[in-house]
């Protein structure tokens, strides 16, 4: 009977109206088509805690823990099959654990400091004669302030050895973009520069989002994305990356890449939600990519 009754509370606090939580778990499903494979997909999941509850009372409840500041710990796994007819087969999992600190120092009182830390692993398992198997790990660092109010400006570190995904990458910008930046970097160490803001939108009840992404090593590439929030439970996005130089072979490689998605909070602790990428080959590359994916997330 006692655990009965813990998981109705559980349940009722899912679906009315709670504004706190200290645990969240997305998962998400991409389906990839290219003009050349044979119609793949991807499986992701993601798990975080919070060191203290998140408060999800105000502003976009997407957003609800960067507009607290909330420090926190992740884990993620993703695992992809790619494979082209009569030709390569691949398998890849990736894990992944991410830490995330928002603090002050007594010089810094008035300007919060971030910083997070995260390791990422991937095994590629090759299914036939032309297709080897690989593995790589990426580690990345980053640090930053937040100047204003719900704006943050950091830099950052990455290594990666040789392929490696981010389990975190995929979960936001979705596979299309996470394996071009790694491609981009791949056995290579390079500089990250990242800037988020959200606010409201003066005299409504909207918000609009907006982060940029730049990478640096002996070339550049950055990605932007914008969110309107129509309301604290609806937003819809787009989003673009200039992968001009994200190589999956050399002499080959992809145009820009453009993105949109729509995400809806059914309550305050359950969301679902919907994305579209397109990625346009060129330089004898022939593998145009689309992807949709749907995802979602619980939190309590």
């Amino acid at each position: 009977m006692k655990k009965i009754g813990l998981a109705a509370a559980v349940l009722f606090a899912m679906t009315t109206g709670a504004h706190a939580y200290q645990f969240e778990v997305k998962g998400q499903s991409e389906y990839v088509d290219t003009t050349a494979n044979d119609k793949n997909y991807t499986g992701d999941l993601q798990g975080t805690y919070y060191f203290k509850n998140v408060d999800a009372s105000k502003g976009p409840l997407a957003e609800a823990a960067f507009l607290n500041k909330a420090s926190n710990v992740s884990v993620g796994y993703s695992y992809e099959q790619y494979n082209q007819k009569n030709s390569i087969n691949y398998h890849v999992g990736t894990y992944g654990v991410k830490g995330e600190g928002y603090f002050s120092t007594p010089y810094t009182a008035s300007i919060p400091l971030y910083a997070n830390a995260s390791y990422n692993h991937t095994d590629v398992d090759g299914k036939n004669a032309i297709s080897r198997d690989d593995k790589g790990d990426r580690y990345a660092l980053e640090v930053g302030a937040m100047p204003t109010n719900n704006f943050l400006l950091a830099v950052g570190y990455t290594r990666t050895n040789p392929l490696a995904l981010d389990t975190f990458d995929i979960m936001n910008y979705g596979i299309a973009k996470s394996v071009g930046e790694s491609t981009f970097s791949s056995n290579k160490d390079y500089a990250t520069a990242r800037v988020k803001y959200v606010g409201a939108i003066d005299g409504t009840n909207m918000s609009i989002g907006f982060e940029g992404k730049a990478i640096f090593n002996h070339e550049a590439a950055y990605g932007l994305k914008t969110d309107l929030y129509l309301t604290p439970a609806l937003s819809v996005g787009v989003s673009f990356a200039d992968t001009s130089r994200f190589n999956y072979y050399p002499g080959f490689s992809y145009d820009h890449v453009w993105g949109a998605d729509v995400n809806y909070f059914v309550t305050p602790a359950i969301s679902v939600g919907a994305t579209y990428v397109k990625a346009n080959a060129k330089n004898g590359n022939n593998l145009d990519t689309d992807t949709v994916g749907l995802n979602a997330s619980v939190r309590f």
